[in-house]
């Protein structure tokens, strides 16, 4: 018998972690108002999210994605026009993902590597060619705030502070002020338990 081959994660909800690391996503961005400011709060703390950008965004104001890069975010593909990728053909769904490839690549000088799916809606087909066609790993969430949902800034920061663990992936929005209001609170008491 061969050697056992395991297929390649392409798809992550936390992550297994030694310690008390955390992953802080912001997503639909950016905000040509909200992620600047956001920018200059994850710098004031010395915080590095991932922002997982909706590509047409990204074309509108590349000196904000250029700005996530240089201060060492990490920037993601969120698709060009935030449709549910379910739902499209072969050809469109090519076309969300390469524009906004291109459009972060343009941006900040390299092409992603991480992908999440608007609405989270994806399925074993489509994460195996944004693995194999497009070198992308699918990256989901374990702590929602609901945050587009409940505009409420006190909602966000109780929601995230009582469910992040370590290995946690965060999932907020920066194109809402309710969010951008909550962050200050929400990282400093994260940092506060020692999160990183």
């Amino acid at each position: 018998r061969g050697p056992v081959i395991v297929p390649e994660k392409t798809t992550y909800n936390s992550c297994n972690v030694e310690g008390m690391f955390i992953a802080i996503t912001f997503d639909d961005g950016p905000n040509p108002e909200l992620t600047p400011r956001l920018l200059d709060m994850l710098k004031e703390r010395g915080i590095k999210a991932t922002f997982f950008v909706v590509g047409k965004n990204a074309e509108e104001y590349p000196s904000i994605v250029t700005r996530m890069a240089q201060e060492g975010h990490e920037v993601a593909n969120h698709s060009w026009s935030h449709p549910a990728l379910t739902k499209l053909g072969l050809e469109s769904f090519r076309k969300q993902i390469e524009n906004t490839n291109d459009a972060i690549a343009k941006a900040t000088g390299k092409r992603p590597v991480l992908m999440r799916p608007p609405y989270g809606a994806t399925n074993a087909g489509l994460n195996k060619r944004l693995s194999e066609q497009f070198g992308l790993k699918v990256i989901l969430w374990s702590v929602d705030p609901l945050d587009w949902k409940y505009r409420n800034s006190n909602r966000v920061y109780t929601s995230i502070v009582q469910n992040t663990r370590p290995g946690s992936i965060i999932l907020a929005h920066d194109i809402h002020a309710t969010t951008l209001a909550a962050m200050p609170s929400t990282l400093d008491t994260l940092l506060t338990k020692g999160y990183k």
